[in-house]
């Protein structure tokens, strides 16, 4: 292992968005039981730090790598596209207009009684996560064929919205009481 490794290097998979979870999973599981300081508790405490900085190493890359939106946005700072998220909040028309319209469905559901709240909320969780597997699936074809890696930086950005619409909502429906 090499702490310069990118975290695809370190996990031993193709630098590319399409990944399968479990290999992900199984690889972190390999990674870690490898790293525990506790395999280095006989060689002394500078063994046991240097393992427990290769095991906070392993936890990063794993956090990066299994959660989709981490990965792309990653895959595409490895290619040199920032996702400028900070300063760079330019949106096509019709996602804001669908990002207002999300939101008042959010406020008339937070307007209505409980049960009426939370079929509006189901209904735009739905909405919401059809949206997000759509906008997932084009950072695949984005990164993984086009190697677009700026187009797929601006889809980031648009999953950065749609993941705090859905926290919105999943906060409402906690609120609604469910």
């Amino acid at each position: 292992m090499n702490l310069l490794s990118d975290d695809f290097e370190l996990f031993g998979l193709e630098r590319r968005f399409a990944q399968q979870r479990s290999a992900i999973d199984a690889r972190w599981k390999a990674l870690q039981r490898q790293a525990h300081p506790d395999q280095f508790a006989a060689q002394g405490t500078a063994a046991q730090r240097v393992a427990l900085q290769w095991s906070v190493r392993i936890n990063e890359a794993y956090q990066r790598l299994k959660d989709p939106l981490r990965r792309a946005a990653y895959l595409c700072r490895l290619h040199g596209a920032s996702i400028g998220a900070e300063d760079d909040t330019a949106m096509p028309v019709a996602f804001l207009m669908q990002q207002m319209d999300w939101r008042e469905a959010l406020e008339q559901a937070q307007a209505a009684d409980a049960p009426a709240a939370l079929t509006a909320l189901d209904a735009l969780d739905e909405e919401v996560g059809q949206a997000r597997h759509a906008a997932l699936a084009e950072c695949e074809r984005l990164i993984d064929q086009q190697r677009d890696y700026a187009g797929a930086a601006r889809q980031v950005r648009a999953l950065m919205f749609i993941a705090r619409m859905a926290d919105r909502i999943g906060q409402q429906r906690e609120q609604a009481g469910q």
